[in-house]
């Protein structure tokens, strides 16, 4: 094999092992907004037991 087919076949194999960056950009914002609206829910169940 030629070194350019070495090489290309290295860095289809390096990206091929990563996960997609627009996935790990969604996941990470799914992550956030999901313990965000969790905490707001946890708030306003904190508030309306107080006020009883």
């Amino acid at each position: 094999m030629s070194d350019e087919t070495q090489e290309s076949g290295q860095v289809r194999r390096k990206i091929e092992d990563r996960f997609p960056r627009g996935l790990v950009i969604r996941l990470f914002v799914y992550l956030v907004v999901g313990h965000f609206f969790a905490f707001f829910l946890y708030l306003l169940f904190e508030l309306g037991a107080r006020n009883q």
